[in-house]
């Protein structure tokens, strides 16, 4: 809900440019301007684990993982840089893995949502809700 009010405000926001339907995987047409150059995937693009995720972000919770909601530092450097405590990371299930697997969304303090599905090497900006 938070992020589909997110896209719409600045679609508002935007208005005197065009707003563009949300982009997908690899194109730079309607991207956020918060993606920094990343990949974007629309929400309904992800896989169904990543989108019940989502919904759970969206509801509070309860999350399947202790750790889902902890702070991610990011290490690698690959998510815009801000502050520690900016973002957040939350599991995706890896069906047939046996751990956490490598799936994770991470969102930030302004809504911004990143998935990732190799451990945190890459990632791209979700958007849509």
């Amino acid at each position: 809900m938070r992020r589909t009010l997110c896209v719409l405000l600045a679609c508002l926001a935007s208005a005197s440019a065009g707003c563009s339907a949300p982009a997908r995987v690899g194109t730079v047409t309607g991207s956020p301007s918060w993606a920094h150059g990343l990949p974007v995937i629309a929400a309904d693009r992800l896989p169904p684990q990543a989108r019940r995720t989502l919904h759970l972000i969206d509801a509070g919770g309860p999350y399947p993982y202790p750790q889902d909601g902890a702070v991610f530092a990011d290490y690698e450097g690959a998510l815009p840089r801000e502050p520690r405590g900016y973002y957040h990371e939350y599991t995706v299930p890896t069906p047939g893995s046996r751990d956490r697997g490598a799936r994770r969304i991470v969102t930030g303090e302004h809504h911004e949502t990143y998935y990732t599905d190799d451990h945190y090497r890459s990632f791209k900006a979700v958007t849509g809700g």
